[in-house]
Formats: C-alpha cells, structure tokens, sequence
C-alpha cells in the first residue's frame, strides 16, 4: 500500500466511515482473509486464502438465501473483497474508496443482501496487488431446485514466487527501458503482445500437473464442470479430454445449449459451466488449462473408480494461439435483455503507454477520471474500442449485461459480467442501469488495473459519501 493509500485509509477509519456490520437477522457465514501455505513444483509458498472456519474455500450457498456474510481480516494489513458477478446495494461491492473503505487488520466488515440469481461467481481482493497472492476463492449460488448433477469447481491462478509489488516495479522499470520502442512492444521477448508477466507456476485448485487433484466420478454419468479463471493476468484455452462437452453458462448467465469440440477461450475473470458426460466403463479423463500464447497449462483429472491415471505433460506440444472472439459470437443468452436502443450511449476507448507502463481508460489514468455518468432506469450501451496491442478482460460491477457488437457486427449475444476486447477490436455492451450507485469499470488484467486502467460509472443525483474516491 502506497502512503497515499494509506493515510486515506487511516482518516477514513479515524472518521468511523467505516460500515458497521449490519444487524443480522440470523447467524452469518464467516469468511476468513488468512494467510496458507501450499506446495507449488516442490517448494512451500506463502499466500493468501478466503475461508470459512472449517477452512472450505469460499461460499457456495442457495439462490433463496441471503447473501449473509462477515469478513473478518485476519491479514496483518487492510483489505476489502469484492463479489464478482453479484449485484449488491453499491456500498457492499468491495472496491476501496469506491463503494466503502478497506477492512482495517483485525476488524471485520458484515454484508447482507438478497440474491437475485443463481450461477457461477467468484470473490476476491480489490485492495492493490493481493489477488495476485490469491486472495481469491470461489463463489458459487445454487438454482432454488437442487440438481442430482455432480458438480466440480476448478478454480484457475498463475502463481509466482516473486513479490507482486517487485514484479510491478519491474514492469514499469523495463517500461522505461524499452521507451524507444514501438509503442505494440513490451518485455517479454517471442509474443510480447500475449503477457506481461512470466509465471512460475500455473495451478488448477492450488495444483500444478506435477501431482493435479483427482476428482472421482461415475462412468456413464454426466459431471458439471463450473470453471473460474481467477488468474491475475493469464487468458486459457479449455480442453475437455475427449468428453463429449456442452457449454451451458458463461459468467453465471445461462447460454443456449452448445456443444464443445475444440478448446473452449477463458479470460482473466471469466467463469464457464460446461457438462461432460464420461463414458461407460473405468477411464481418465484430464480437463486441462493452457496458457494463452504459451506451452504451459494445468487441470484436473476425472477418475473412474480403478482407473490407470497417466502422468500429464504440464508443456502441450506447441503454444497455443491468441484468443479470438470467435465463441463470443456464437453465444446466444436464454437471458436475454429485451430488444430495444440504447437511451445512452458512451464511447469507452482503451489506450495505453507501453514506454511508461500506464494503461488507461478514456484516456485517463485511475484515480484521475472523470466518471460515466448514467441516468437511473435507462438502458445504457457503452462501446470499448482497444486501441491498444495487449487484450483487456473488461469488467462492470454491479450489473450485468449483454455483448451487443463486435466491430461493425450488432448481435444479441451473451449476458456476460466480463468480456475480452481484444487488440484493435470493439465491443459494445448494454445494461439496464437499474442498480444506483457509484460502480467500478476496469480491466481485469491486475497489471493494467494496478498501472490506471480503471474508471466509474456514476449515477446521476446519487450523492457520494465523502471519505470516497
């Protein structure tokens, strides 16, 4: 945390802003911001965890239950985390000095909402680099009618053994270095357009290949995969084993059924439920991970009872391609916003300054912006046009929306919380803006977010408390 961070966090907590936990009606769920160790290609690494007290990662919970929950922060620093995909009252959302300030260490902040849908989410820190640390976890809301389906939660991360705050310093440093390049260059030699950052390691439920979790199952059954890219910076592609595979959800929002036959794009924050139906008779089937642009991959194992489980190259035999938005426009939502136009619209367009390592959005650099201003009860289109050489993993908090055009193309797409832009590309996406407040909007590539590329979406005639950004 910076000083300026810091002294903001301070007054604000001398000030009493912050929340109090509201009075529950019933016990809450508590969540612990601990620090874990976990073994990463044999070595002990510190990191960070979201728990509950028997020590379960996250929330799973029913769509008919509040969302009830107390953070407690056992962290020798602040923190504060954020429900992606969740569309809480705006002072719930977790982003500090946008929806409320951080959690002091050893305080705790209480959370109560309704939900309003079921699906796939995750949960993590918006409190600088620590998501990088995997201050992370899943989040996942049951339908009201509970599915005999098994289900399996892998939760994807890339990992490094280096101080986030190190590497960050190191890319702006490298930045300064390669000023008198072309402004699509970056530092990282053969595809320096794919990722910032070289990892150490990429884990699938804390895993690598090296010894991957195996997940029994049953022949001749079919097993709902709910997949969360919770990486800081790294986009994958999803292969399946050789299971018959049907794309069902993207982001939480049902899509119309669609059968998968090669290697399904992830973005940073996206999140995918797919149905895999194995096979009669004992097999292993690894659902596997691969880096975007690179070798490196990881996953998981469906097992059969007395299956031989093979070791699995954690390098695939060639580097796997940029994503594209190729599934993007096949994707057709059973959730559809109804068809109408826009009553606001607003150009957002994605730059960035490769020699000084600063990425922005209308070309501004976070906390320096000027807010999106919306009128309540309108549907809004907002149009991302990247004009940049790097993706970014575009993320709008508290609503969720639907991918309307790409490029000069206009389709009634997905109903997303996260879609890629990828270089030189436009999206246009529209929401209904039914939910008043002051939201973030950001790419969700952690080194971008870190480096500026933030802004908010204000609502108009909502007044804004003071210790807020």
């Amino acid at each position: 945390m910076d000083r300026r961070s810091f002294l903001k966090s301070a007054a604000a907590v001398a000030a009493g802003a912050l929340a109090p936990p509201p009075a529950f009606a019933a016990p809450p769920t508590i969540l612990n911001l601990d620090t874990r160790i976990i073994e990463v290609n044999g070595k002990a690494a510190s990191v960070f965890g979201i728990m509950q007290p028997d020590g379960t990662p996250g929330l799973s919970i029913d769509v008919t239950q509040p969302f009830r929950v107390e953070v407690r922060n056992n962290l020798d620093r602040i923190s504060l985390i954020h429900w992606h995909g969740l569309t809480p009252p705006y002072r719930q959302d977790g982003v500090p000095y946008v929806s409320a300030p951080p959690i002091p260490a050893g305080a705790a902040q209480g959370y109560d909402f309704p939900l309003a849908f079921s699906g796939t989410f995750w949960m993590h820190s918006h409190v600088g680099l620590q998501e990088q640390e995997l201050l992370s976890a899943p989040l996942i809301i049951h339908e009201a009618t509970p599915s005999s389906t098994q289900e399996v939660v892998v939760m994807l991360h890339d990992f490094t053994f280096e101080n986030p705050d190190d590497i960050f310093a190191q890319l702006r440093n490298q930045a300064g270095k390669a000023s008198a390049q072309p402004a699509a260059m970056t530092m990282q030699g053969a595809k320096p357009d794919l990722n910032d950052v070289d990892y150490d390691a990429f884990l699938a439920n804390d895993r690598t290949l090296a010894d991957p979790a195996i997940v029994k199952a049953d022949p001749a059954s079919t097993v709902r995969l709910r997949i969360i890219n919770g990486s800081a910076a790294s986009n994958y592609w999803i292969s399946f084993g050789g299971l018959r595979a049907t794309l069902v959800a993207v982001d939480g929002t049902g899509v119309q059924p669609m059968q998968i036959t090669s290697p399904l794009p992830l973005a940073v924050a996206q999140r995918a439920d797919i149905l895999v139906d194995l096979p009669s008779g004992a097999g292993a089937y690894p659902v596997l991970a691969q880096v975007e642009g690179k070798r490196e991959r990881s996953g998981i194992v469906l097992a059969t009872t007395g299956a031989a489980i093979a070791r699995i190259d954690p390098l695939a035999a060639q580097p796997s391609p940029p994503l594209d938005l190729s599934l993007e426009r096949a994707l057709v939502s059973t959730e559809p916003l109804a068809p109408k136009p826009a009553d606001i619209t607003r150009d957002v367009p994605l730059t960035g300054d490769m020699a000084a390592y600063v990425w922005m959005m209308n070309n501004q650099v976070y906390p320096n912006i000027t807010p999106i201003m919306v009128t309540a009860n309108r549907r809004v289109e907002l149009v991302m046009q990247n004009k940049t050489m790097m993706s970014h993993p575009m993320h709008l908090h508290g609503h969720r929306f639907q991918v309307v055009g790409i490029d000069a193309d206009r389709f009634q797409g997905a109903v997303r919380d996260t879609v890629l832009v990828p270089p030189q590309k436009t999206v246009a996406i529209a929401f209904e803006s039914d939910n008043p407040g002051r939201w973030a909007f950001h790419c969700h590539n952690l080194w971008h977010l870190e480096a500026g590329m933030m802004t908010v979406v204000d609502y108009e005639g909502i007044p804004m408390p003071k210790y807020l950004g």
